[in-house]
Parts: structure tokens; sequence; C-alpha cells
């Protein structure tokens, strides 16, 4: 802006605001605060010249890096640039946009960024400003990949949050860390970041067919780029291939890595359809190599939480549950990339395969596999081949019926999310996203209602990728092998069987080896 910089060259200027300031500066010095001051809406230089002329022994500077990124300076010389930035900060302050792919902005180098901090003393703090312009997720879930950005951007040495070791705790391998080629660069940007913030996994390589993608994440991470990932299969150091690619494609570069040798860790889901999920199952053991499904939740300690407290029958016997998730996508959204979104080849599916695929398996993963399932969809208000609004009922060999209903036509642009359980002996009940401001997860035990869960448990491992690792070096178990990514596409199959074929039947997935077509039978 034409005004922006007058604060550094204009001292009437500075000294009107210095007097506009005075008084609060004054009640901080003599509380005994320590200020820092945010070069928002002004350069760097005001900052500096504000700090001047209070002269505030340990006062200094809230960098927002992504305010004057794009400047002459640091084009220039972008060390000396982030050095002297440095010199004045005490604050890092990191916004979503330039942190996280997919807001429209160029990502910084924020790796670089805080690791010159850490080597010049400066320890934190660290802020962090949620951006989520299109709500493609919940603003919770936004914010979560913000600080789980910032976290594995952070030198390893440094990585701490409230004073506590993060779990990213080194691994007993980590000098001989497993080396990790990520291939698909949309969300797998993203997934790079969970390979580097674990300890004993190392990015060596990553591939996309857009060039642009693929030197714009190789640059970031200092890695190797290509834009054919059979190049990565070649090399001996990449153990493991990371497949982020369109959900249709997953088992074509799967089964070209497994048939190289290399173990292989896919999004979710595993496929987009069963028949795809059995055969990277069949090809995993044949080459005798490792195949797992990322299915983040089940890292984190409120699933882990609520599986084990279903599995100690803290609630008596189970009789009903609810799962309902309401969000928005406009159909920009469909239209990206080619436009593979909603598609029954590419995306498996609508709604129910892209975005409840979470929940779908949040349910496998707390309450185990239905025995027979029904479901009905429709397509109400998007132009694409699959459903936007679909609902389902499970029903388990003990009783317990599941009813789940999925939307991505809800006006407000949120990840609402209830998940409900109830049993004889106490119920469950979680919210986030919609009209709740904050999360919400209370537990009904002891005819009383608590945020207090009857027992904690934390996962042993930080993501999927710290999993697989372990599973190399040291034999661990996997959280989602082949087989258990597979049980939530046999349900999702199940219930596509059911809406679209069978008129809202009920219909039983099929397990692996059973040899159904479409991975599903009917239930008489």
């Amino acid at each position: 802006r034409p005004e922006q910089g007058r604060l550094a060259v204009q001292p009437d200027v500075l000294q009107k605001t210095v007097d506009l300031f005075a008084p609060l500066a004054e009640r901080a010095r003599q509380a005994g605060l320590t200020l820092a001051f945010e070069n928002c809406g002004v350069m760097p230089e005001e900052v500096f010249a504000i700090l001047d002329t209070l002269d505030v022994p340990g006062w200094g500077m809230a960098w927002d890096v992504a305010n004057t990124w794009d400047c002459a300076e640091r084009r220039r010389d972008e060390d000396g640039y982030i050095q002297r930035m440095l010199q004045r900060a005490l604050v890092v302050h990191v916004k979503a946009g330039g942190a996280l792919a997919g807001l429209g902005r160029d990502l910084i180098p924020y790796g670089k960024v805080l690791k010159a901090c850490h080597d010049a003393g400066l320890r934190g703090p660290v802020s962090a400003e949620t951006h989520n312009p299109d709500k493609s997720v919940s603003d919770e879930e936004q914010s979560h990949r913000l600080v789980e950005a910032i976290k594995s951007a952070w030198p390893p040495a440094a990585r701490t949050m409230k004073g506590r070791p993060l779990r990213s705790i080194q691994r007993a391998w980590h000098d001989k860390p497993v080396g990790f080629a990520v291939v698909g660069l949309g969300m797998g940007h993203e997934n790079c970041k969970k390979v580097v913030a674990a300890s004993g996994c190392r990015l060596v390589g990553v591939a996309d067919l857009r060039a642009q993608r693929a030197e714009r994440t190789g640059k970031e991470f200092g890695v190797p780029w290509t834009t054919d990932y059979r190049t990565l299969l070649d090399r001996q150091d990449v153990e493991v291939v990371y497949v982020v690619t369109e959900t249709g494609n997953h088992a074509a570069v799967a089964l070209d890595a497994m048939a190289a040798g290399k173990h292989v860790l896919v999004t979710k889901p595993m496929e987009a359809n069963v028949e795809a999920c059995d055969r990277m199952i069949r090809a995993a053991e044949e080459h005798r190599v490792l195949l797992a499904v990322d299915f983040d939740r089940q890292y984190r300690s409120e699933m882990v939480t609520l599986r084990e407290a279903v599995a100690r029958g803290v609630f008596g016997r189970l009789l009903s549950g609810e799962c309902s998730m309401k969000i928005l996508r406009t159909m920009s959204y469909f239209q990206e990339n080619g436009g593979w979104r909603g598609t029954f080849q590419l995306d498996g599916g609508g709604v129910m395969s892209n975005q409840f695929i979470h929940h779908i398996a949040d349910l496998i993963f707390a309450l185990g596999m239905p025995a027979k399932v029904c479901a009905n969809v429709w397509t109400q208000a998007h132009a694409i081949e699959a459903e936007d609004l679909g609902t389902a009922t499970w029903w388990y060999e003990n009783g317990l019926v599941v009813s789940l209903l999925a939307t991505i036509s809800y006006p407000q642009p949120t990840w609402y999310l209830r998940m409900e359980l109830t049993g004889a002996d106490g119920a469950y009940a979680h919210t986030s996203g919609g009209p709740h401001e904050k999360p919400q997860t209370r537990w009904y035990l002891n005819r009383k209602w608590s945020e207090q869960p009857p027992v904690t448990v934390e996962s042993p491992w930080l993501n999927a990728a710290d999993n697989m690792a372990a599973a190399i070096r040291s034999g661990a178990a996997l959280v989602c092998d082949g087989r258990a990514g597979r049980q939530s596409r046999a349900v999702l199959d199940a219930m596509y069987e059911s809406a679209l074929r069978r008129n809202g039947d009920w219909v039983t997935p099929v397990p692996f080896g059973a040899g159904q077509q479409h991975g599903t039978r009917i239930q008489t």
C-alpha cells in the first residue's frame, strides 16, 4: 500500500504513532510484560523504528514471515534477509497460507526459516494463524494441519510442544532411517511433512505428473523430483513408496512398486473398488513386502481411546450408534485437476468414498466390521456422476445397529461431524463443526455426563509413516495393513451395491478371498 513504510522515513508520523501508544507501553513496562510487534500492515523497518523509539530492552518483533516474504530484498539474498529479520524477532508467526498447500499462495520454506531461528537461538514461541478459505475441512482440522506443519518444519532436536517432547521420539533406527518416496503431490505434499516429522523416516524423492508440483515439493524438501515415479523404483534408498494419487490409480502405482521390492503405504481410501484392493494384498504377499493404508485419525488419541473403551466394555451391551457428516463442496472442487473427483472410476464414488470414508473407517476401527449393510444415495445439488448425499444402516451380529448420513451440500462451509454410541450401561457423544464453536466429546457413565473419558490412550506412533518405519525396522505391527484397509472399501462397496443395484436391500461385505463379484453378496 502507498502508506506502508511511512513510519520508518517520516519522523512526524512515527512520533504521532508513538505518542498514541505511549500510555499502553508504559503500563506494559510497569507490569513487566514483554511485547512483540507484528509486521502486519506495516513493513519490518517500521516495526524496527517503533522499537528503537520506545527503547525498551527485551521487546522485539513478532515476525510474520508471509507478510513480506515476496519482497525484493528476500529475492536478492534470502539467507541475508532471514538473518536480518531474526536480529529483532522474538516470535515467529506462521500463516496457513504459505505453510499449507492448496490455499492459493506459494509455499514458504518454513523448514529453512525455523532452522535459521533455531541456529540463531530463537527457540520459540511460534504462533499459528489458520486460514481455511474453502472450508474443505473443518477449521479444527485445518488448525491441526497447520500445527503439524509447524512441528514438521521445526528442527528435530528442538521439537517440543508446551514443554513436552512430541510423540515423534527418537527411534532406535534413527541413524538408519527408512527412505520414503511420495507419489502424487496434491495432498501428497502435506504427506511429505508426515514423513519428515517422524524420527526414523527420511524423505528421499517425490513424483508427480505435473512438473510444477514435483519441482515445488522437491525444492521445498530438498529431495530429487521426477514426473515419472517409475524412476524412483530403481533407487536403493527408496524403501517405501507412499501413494497419494487419485484413488483409482493407487493399485497401478502400488503394484509397480511392490514388483520392484518396495513396501507400499497408500492414502485413504485404499482403492476405488475392492477387487483392486485384493490385487494389492495378493501382490504384497507374493513379493513379501508390507502394505499399509493411511487413515490418519487412527493415530489420534480420541479414536484410540474410544476403541479401547469399547474393547473394555465400558458401555455394556452396545445397542445403537449414529454418525453424520455435513460439509460443503462446490462444483469448482469437482472441476479441478481434470475432474476426477465424484467419479466411480477414479474417486470410487462420491461423498461416501472421498470424504465420509474417514468416518466409515473410524466406525470399523472402534466397533469392528458390520455383518450386513443397506444404503441409499442421491445426487441432489452437484453435476457429478456419483452421490452427494448418502444414508446407510449397519447391523452387527451382537445386535448393534448404526445409522449413517453424509452430505456435501450443507450450506455452511464446515466439517460438521456428529458421532454417538449408546450401550446398556453408558453412552458416548462427539460433535464438532457446524453450529459448535468448539469440538465436544462427552461420556455418560455411572449415571452422569463427563468430559473425562474412562480411559485415555495415546497411539505409540506419530503417524502412518512412523508406524511403517517401525514395522520395517523392528517388526512392529501395522495399525492398518492391507487387509484392515480393505475393510472400509468392502463395506463401502456393499453400501453402493445395496443403493445402486439392490434397491436398498441388505448386503453382506465379502471378506478377502471370497472371490465374489463387486466384493458383495446379497444377504439372505
